[in-house]
């Protein structure tokens, strides 16, 4: 069943329980939400913008494992929505939706899986579908195809050439070139490595894990003096290794701006981690890089182009312009001071 609590914001969280909740439990919950109130209702009317069904928050989750730790058991998910005068009003159509009234379906996901599709031209489906498969791959699956008796789905052809995309397998970053009919003597791959080889610098270990390390400075190390058991804290000099990692989040940023970049920059600090013994991360950055924001003008809302701008065509963008990503990337930040160092 679920529950609804009214808070002194005036929003409504939606508590889902798999019992019939006692008194104490009630007011535990009524605690935890900053004195809300619950309501009677098992459904409410009115216009409420909320988060789409079929995506549990990282809100929820944090929620959910919070109650979890009160000994309240049987909580299956927390919810926040926000009551709105009309129909349209402004809301993230990628995250959030727009109900009509909140009830016992609101966390109901309905929707019947798609029927298995066979591809019956890998050519083309390759083409249309911006695969980037080699004629060798594809080759390839249709001796597959061949193999199995029949022709290959849509999730196998997808998954095949995800597993084997550059990113994956560096084909063309190692790969060999021909150029003018010679056969080059190393590959891309093999000319930047060979910088390091030659001018190592300061460098101890690179492309052997997911981060370099440098030779850093000598820092004072503030530690138990031996670390097995309970003891004094000693102050003592050590050689300290660094390292710095970039990673890319492209489509999970695009997607969501904020939460995008935190599993990036989460990623970065789970390579610095699994790189080295004891090591631990200091700082984490974000930097956005878009194609041409076109800001508009706040007068009459239409593009407000710089020279540089208008060089370009716009392109019909498939989830948030880079106005919307820079935007909602600087909003959050501006209302979680207290998560700004790790993202």
């Amino acid at each position: 069943m679920i529950l609804f609590f009214k808070t002194l914001n005036e929003t409504v969280i939606a508590t889902d329980i798999d019992h019939q909740p006692n008194q104490d439990e009630i007011n535990r919950l009524c605690w935890l939400y900053g004195d809300a109130k619950k309501l009677d209702d098992e459904s409410l009317s009115g216009y409420y913008v909320g988060p789409r069904r079929e995506m549990i928050t990282p809100w929820s989750t944090n929620a959910v494992e919070i109650t979890q730790n009160m000994s309240l058991d049987g909580i299956l998910r927390i919810e926040e929505y926000f009551p709105v005068q009309t129909a349209d009003a402004e809301h993230d159509p990628m995250l959030q939706r727009m109900y009509d009234g909140l009830n016992q379906t609101i966390f109901t996901v309905s929707h019947e899986p798609e029927p298995i599709r066979h591809v019956e031209n890998l050519e083309l489906f390759n083409e249309e579908e911006g695969l980037a498969l080699s004629p060798e791959e594809i080759d390839y699956l249709h001796k597959i195809e061949q193999q199995n008796g029949r022709p290959l789905t849509d999730s196998e052809v997808f998954g095949f050439a995800q597993i084997n995309s550059e990113h994956c397998r560096h084909k063309i970053f190692g790969g060999e070139f021909v150029i003018d009919g010679k056969v080059m003597e190393s590959s891309l791959f093999s000319l930047i490595k060979k910088t390091t080889k030659e001018n190592p610098g300061k460098i101890l270990s690179a492309y052997k894990d997911n981060v370099a390390f440098a030779q850093g400075p000598e820092i004072e190390q503030f530690a138990p003096q031996n670390q097995s058991t309970a003891d004094y804290f000693r102050v003592k000099p050590i050689e300290s290794v660094i390292s710095l990692k970039a990673e890319t989040h492209n489509f999970p940023t695009t997607v969501e701006p904020f939460n995008g970049a935190a599993t990036g920059t989460g990623g970065e600090i789970r390579d610095r981690m699994g790189g080295g013994v004891g090591s631990w991360p200091i700082a984490g950055t974000a930097v956005y890089m878009t194609a041409y924001p076109r800001l508009k003008d706040d007068a009459d809302k239409t593009p407000a182009l710089r020279d540089w701008e208008d060089i370009l065509p716009v392109r019909q963008w498939l989830y948030q312009t880079p106005e919307q990503i820079l935007i909602k990337h600087r909003t959050v930040r501006a209302t979680s001071a207290t998560s700004s160092a790790s993202h």
